[in-house]
This record gives C-alpha cells, structure tokens and sequence, in this order.
C-alpha cells in the first residue's frame, strides 16, 4: 500500500503535469513544423535542386523486375528524406533553445547571499572557550 501512496503522490506532482503537458505540446508542435518543412521548406530547396526534396534518393544496387512489375533486390539511399528530418530536428531544436532562453531570462536574478558578518575564527572562539574554562 506505502508503494501505490509513492506513486500517486509522484503522479501528481507539478513536475510531472509539466512534463506530460509539455510532451502533449511538442508532438502537436512536430506536427507543424513537419507540415512547414515539407509544405513550405522543401519545395524551395527543390527549386534549387530541381526536384521533390523529399524524394531524392541514391540507387546504390540496381533490381530487378519480377512478374508481379515489382522492383526486387534493389538497395536506394534516401538521403531527401533523411535531410528533410535534420531540417525538422534543428527547427525544433532552435525553437526550444528559444523558448529556454526566454524562461531563462523572466526568471528573477538569484541576489548574492551577503557575506558573513567578519569575526573571529572557529578555532579562535574555540581557543576562547578553552582559556574561559581553564579559569575556572
């Protein structure tokens, strides 16, 4: 029973709200940039390279053509669609370092503790204590 009262009161701890509400956020967040980089990105850098982005490929292996009209054994790169998701990780990436970055900065500035006030030693006061019960 000490095991299930951990977890629920791990579960609802607002760290783990903040992380589920912030996992919710991202994929909804992928979902658009994976729409900008392959609705809007892509096409302009397949102006450049004169073709779909998305579907530049490297045919390492040539195959072969079976009875069915399908292509068998043949080994391609798809190296278009592979840059496509790099361009999507570095948008991404760039958004959350924006978004830290400016979490970061409305975060109140840590005022330095104040020094200790200036006095004796440890082992100054200790000395003290010694002599005082020597006295005695």
């Amino acid at each position: 029973m000490g095991m299930l009262k951990e977890f629920k009161e791990f579960a609802v701890k607002g760290n783990l709200v903040d992380i589920a509400i912030g996992f919710v956020m991202g994929a909804a967040f992928k979902q658009v940039v994976t729409s900008f980089t392959g609705g809007i990105v892509s096409p302009l850098i397949g102006l450049v390279f004169k073709a779909d982005f998305k579907k530049l490929t490297y045919i390492m292996k040539e195959g072969t053509i079976n009875d069915a009209g399908d292509t068998v054994g043949e080994v391609v790169l798809l190296y278009g669609d592979f840059l496509t998701n790099v361009i999507d990780f570095i948008i991404v990436a760039f958004v959350m370092f924006i978004i830290v970055k400016g979490m970061n900065a409305t975060k109140k500035k840590e005022v330095p503790a104040t020094a200790a006030p200036a006095g004796p030693s440890q082992e100054q006061l200790l000395a003290e204590i010694r002599d005082l019960l020597a006295k005695k």
